[in-house]
């Protein structure tokens, strides 16, 4: 039985320089990093962490999906 993917945000933080993730799906889930690629791998170790401590089982690997926004301004020539 497949479980659903948990829905994670992770929105550019211009002024800190890093990626802030957050999710509705994750009690207490607030963590950020500098690249997205390490965003990931940080959310493979503390999603299991985080879901355990919050009382939540699970018997298999924990899927999550990531939306991912960032605001740029292109500057006119």
């Amino acid at each position: 039985m497949n479980m659903k993917p948990y829905f994670i945000r992770a929105e550019w933080d211009e002024e800190a320089g890093v990626w802030v993730a957050t999710s509705d799906d994750v009690p207490g889930l607030v963590t950020e990093e500098a690249t997205m690629e390490s965003l990931v791998e940080k959310l493979k170790v503390i999603l299991p962490e985080l879901l355990e401590a919050n009382g939540i089982k699970f018997d298999q690997d924990v899927p999550f999906e990531i939306m991912t926004r960032r605001f740029e301004i292109a500057q006119n020539a």
